[in-house]
């Protein structure tokens, strides 16, 4: 039997197999692997949460569900690249402890604050998430590929607490679940608006 996929099935693939790539990398750091392999492992999952956005967008299938996928995989990836640096690099992650912890708190914080409110984590891809995630993505290769960079990884928490109390902020004034907000300003405005001031899923974009 042929198996064929469509174009718009490829942003989605690309999603899960990033999220695939987690418990390869901590199988990889309990193995001993180098820390260069891992380090490639974590850049071409990068590269994929870069680009499955820009295809889901061009092909028009970046629909919540897709959206929503895509936050959980990103969430899912970066806890089992946790994991591996603390199999690999524990003594870094020990020094920048306190930053962790403050980052992790705050963000389970805007979890709860989302859940509560919307019933499911937010969705917004804001522009400082985006500088937060190659702010990571450089972290872990410093970390992972050279057995340093704690200043880089402090100042991945430092943005990751930035950006969780902007997501705090934008879920505390945005009335429903709106998807794609690129910042607290823009959901402010979309506060005032009248297109989201009914209680349905508002799938709105912002520019």
């Amino acid at each position: 039997m042929r198996f064929t996929i469509r174009k718009e099935q490829i942003p989605a693939a690309i999603t899960a197999l990033r999220a695939a790539l987690g418990p390869v990398i901590i199988a990889g750091a309990a193995c001993n692997w180098s820390g260069v392999a891992l380090a490639c492992m974590a850049v071409s999952a990068a590269i994929g949460d870069i680009y499955d956005g820009r295809l889901a967008r061009r092909w028009k299938c970046d629909s919540p569900r897709v959206r929503f996928f895509d936050t959980m995989a990103d969430t899912f990836f970066y806890a089992c690249v946790g994991v591996a640096l603390w199999l690999c690099r524990p003594q870094i992650l020990r020094a920048s402890a306190g930053l962790i912890a403050a980052m992790l708190a705050v963000e389970a914080l805007r979890w709860l604050l989302e859940i509560l409110k919307y019933g499911k984590p937010a969705s917004y891809h804001t522009h400082l998430a985006r500088f937060w995630g190659v702010v990571m993505a450089v972290s872990v290769l410093a970390v992972l590929a050279t057995a340093q960079g704690r200043i880089l990884l402090d100042a991945a928490m430092l943005v990751g607490i930035a950006c969780n109390l902007e997501g705090i902020a934008m879920s505390m004034v945005l009335p429903v679940w709106t998807r794609d907000v690129r910042n607290f300003r823009a959901a402010w405005d979309l506060r005032r608006s009248p297109r989201i001031s009914s209680p349905v899923e508002a799938v709105l974009r912002t520019s």
